[in-house]
């Protein structure tokens, strides 16, 4: 046994300690932020508003941006903060608040974006039971489901470290708190913590990617098959935003949890990719991509023209 000091509180290494370097980044993350804002809120907007964006596909999106929404809003805050602040420190028990809703709102991500490359399944190797396959209540059956697995993935992660006492100088290489960054830091045993991060990462990770990977092998096998060029390319401009959001999400997220935990450059910017700039990315990939949904927006930003401009010339008439 040997004598220690528990933590109250963690530091936050950040991005940088050059305070030239973090003025550049505080405006660099803050535009990101608001893009991210911005572009989440008015896909949420364009697809509550449009009567044309109802099919369950639009359902699922929505909810992404929702979830890139939060996502973003767990860990960007709190790092602006860091960069224009001398005292980097974070509470213990913010920072598992803070490690909770990462891992939560990121499997739900991970599970929303294997229900979606269902859905995409569903409507192009099975478009006449579409309807059937894909009902109102079964596709908020898969949404709710999404959330609660992952919740509880969370909890049971959470209520593990919560019993830990952390002790080794409480500093964090990075900008927010993940659990692989807490352990390093503990004095306790963290055998159980890291066999219950690893279990949880490779049931949840492996499931969600074999969904994906089995509905687009089924999607490519049918689209194939597919005797009409123009088919083909339809099908294949329904599913290219989402499997690029595919790519960049998984990809990051599994490279950041596989990676054993050192404080390196990497790991910090497989978590900026999956936290920070995948849900920037997310609204600008599927508006760019997606015919309808800019023609939805198209359609909402002239309306909002022509309100402002009927004000607008209400307001002369009265002066």
């Amino acid at each position: 046994m040997r004598n220690f000091s528990v933590v109250s509180e963690f530091i936050l290494l950040g991005l940088s300690d050059d305070a030239q370097i973090q003025a550049l980044l505080f405006v660099a993350f803050l535009v990101i932020y608001v893009l991210t804002l911005t572009g989440n809120s008015m896909i949420l907007l364009v697809i509550r508003v449009d009567a044309h964006l109802r099919s369950p596909m639009y359902f699922f999106l929505g909810h992404l941006s929702f979830l890139d929404l939060l996502y973003s809003s767990v860990s960007t805050p709190k790092m602006l903060e860091n960069l224009v602040s001398e005292t980097k420190t974070i509470p213990v028990k913010g920072c598992l608040a803070q490690a909770f809703f990462v891992f939560a709102i990121g499997g739900t991500e991970a599970l929303l974006l294997a229900v979606m490359a269902y859905d995409r399944y569903a409507a192009i190797c099975h478009p006449l039971l579409y309807g059937q396959m894909m009902s109102d209540r079964f596709c908020q059956v898969l949404v709710w489901g999404s959330w609660i697995l992952a919740i509880l993935n969370s909890l049971i992660n959470t209520l593990l470290a919560v019993s830990l006492d952390f002790c080794h100088y409480g500093t964090i290489h990075n900008y927010n708190c993940e659990f692989p960054s807490l352990f390093p830091l503990s004095c306790s045993d963290v055998s159980t913590n890291a066999t219950a991060i690893v279990c949880s990462f490779v049931i949840h990770a492996s499931g969600t990617f074999l969904l994906v990977v089995c509905s687009y092998g089924c999607i490519f096998s049918t689209i194939l098959n597919m005797s009409s060029t123009r088919g083909r390319s339809k099908a294949f401009s329904t599913c290219s935003s989402h499997l690029t959001v595919v790519m960049l999400y998984f990809g990051s997220a599994c490279l950041r949890y596989v990676m054993p935990t050192s404080g390196s450059p990497m790991e910090t910017f497989f978590s900026l990719q999956y936290s920070v700039i995948t849900p920037m990315l997310n609204p600008f990939i599927y508006s760019l991509k997606n015919k309808e949904v800019k023609t939805a927006m198209r359609k909402l930003l002239a309306r909002c023209c022509h309100h402002f401009g009927e004000v607008d010339q209400r307001h002369r008439v009265k002066s």
